[in-house]
């Protein structure tokens, strides 16, 4: 699938170079014009963006939009198969693992022609800008940072009686975690600790950084070894077996629901903005979240950092590039904007859209948890390599079946490294 889909962009690659001429483009009001714009989410990021459009039309009446959504695998699959056939969306959300190879193979409109104009460029710090550029070339539109942070559940542990995670190293996290399983086993009650958090890379990717390695070096080469990998794997055994996380068939059962959005699981290691989703999905008989920062490799490491939580790019072949642009700055820039999504995408980049936010007590919280993880915050990683969300996939994949028992540790790195060796070599 990897594969077949690297070349299918590679087939599509073309040397778009920015569809704008050397006089600025303006949006003729009067022009009536539809734009198609995909996201990836749920329900609740659904009703976020139908508010925001809402609040685009009174202004742009002349601009139909028409949107679609889709959980985060699946959203790239589609793009994936739009891109082979040339037709990608007027705009879309887009994820900084992608950036690179999409705008490598000129599938993204070039945004310069409209930084400064249709694109209000003040409210945005210059490096918060250089997030998206590829190559010289501006080709996505940050709408916000966030950070790796764990997410627990209060009234989950309440019940099983147990208090908040309290930090430590990892093998702290699984013990808790397994209190939390044993607790909630011992009173009846359908619950675990959290879930396998060797299934995602971003947990490799800060022990690696807690090393001063990023998984990729500057000229794209990998910054770690098999060795490396095993060893992350590994940590993950223990857990698997015993029971101490959700089973991989329990998560198959609830899928696109992850144990904690279902309410299964009292912990959850994932970007800090994700906590508006997880309080829709659980319900209203939830109304808190814990917020912490993740176990520690190494005492006094830089190992977190600050990501564009996602962009906003436009589609190179788009017919309305300037109503594309215009669209794109009030997503990022507007108070309007700011005021519908609150955290939901991150912070807000935008100082203007960041004043219309009225950060509700989650967003407040996330605000003060990126604050109080300071002394963490090392440098952003390199711009992602061309298909490092290929690989961001293959290594999820790769963890169901590590949960299912169906690959040996050793088998999964010489799956992972295989895959990789394609990656960088098509």
């Amino acid at each position: 699938m990897a594969l077949a889909a690297g070349a299918a962009l590679a087939l599509t690659a073309c040397s778009v170079g920015g569809g704008g001429s050397d006089a600025a483009p303006s949006f003729d009001p009067d022009e009536k014009v539809t734009l198609t714009l995909t996201f990836w989410g749920n329900d609740v990021r659904a009703e976020l963006y139908d508010a925001a459009i809402a609040a685009f039309n009174e202004e742009y009446p002349n601009i139909t939009v028409q949107t679609s959504f889709l959980a985060f695998p699946e959203y790239w699959e589609k793009r994936q198969t739009e891109a082979a056939g040339g037709g990608l969306p007027d705009v879309m959300q887009f994820d900084y693992s992608y950036l690179r190879q999409y705008s490598e193979n000129g599938l993204l409109l070039g945004l310069e022609p409209y930084l400064g104009n249709i694109i209000d460029t003040e409210p945005l710090a210059q490096n918060i800008l250089d997030i998206g550029v590829v190559g010289g070339e501006t080709t996505g539109i940050p709408t916000s940072t966030n950070a790796w942070g764990l997410y627990t559940n209060p009234k989950l542990l309440e019940q099983a009686g147990v208090e908040e995670f309290a930090g430590g190293d990892w093998e702290d996290y699984d013990a808790w975690m397994k209190e939390v399983t044993d607790a909630a086993a011992a009173k009846g009650i359908e619950l675990w600790g959290g879930t396998d958090w060797t299934g995602r890379i971003q947990n490799f990717e800060i022990q690696q950084r807690a090393k001063g390695e990023d998984l990729f070096t500057e000229d794209g080469e990998p910054n770690f070894t098999e060795d490396d990998l095993a060893a992350f794997w590994e940590q993950g055994e223990g857990i698997r077996t015993d029971g101490t996380v959700i089973g991989q068939q329990r998560l198959e059962e609830i899928y696109p629901l992850s144990g904690f959005d279902s309410a299964l699981t009292a912990s959850e290691l994932t970007w800090d903005n994700f906590g508006a989703g997880y309080l829709g999905n659980l319900g209203a008989d939830f109304t808190e979240l814990g917020l912490v920062e993740p176990p520690v490799t190494e005492e006094g490491a830089k190992d977190l950092y600050l990501k564009p939580s996602m962009l906003h790019s436009i589609s190179a072949k788009t017919e309305h590039p300037e109503a594309a642009a215009t669209l794109v700055n009030f997503l990022v820039n507007s108070p309007a904007s700011g005021e519908a999504f609150g955290t939901n995408r991150g912070l807000p980049a935008s100082e203007t859209a960041l004043e219309g936010a009225d950060l509700d007590p989650l967003s407040q919280q996330i605000a003060d948890y990126e604050a109080s993880i300071e002394d963490r915050l090392g440098d952003a990683p390199p711009v992602p390599i061309v298909g490092y969300g290929t690989l961001e996939e293959k290594f999820r994949q790769i963890g169901q079946e590590l949960g299912y028992g169906t690959l040996t540790v050793d088998e999964a790195v010489e799956q992972f490294f295989n895959e990789m060796d394609v990656v960088l070599n098509q």
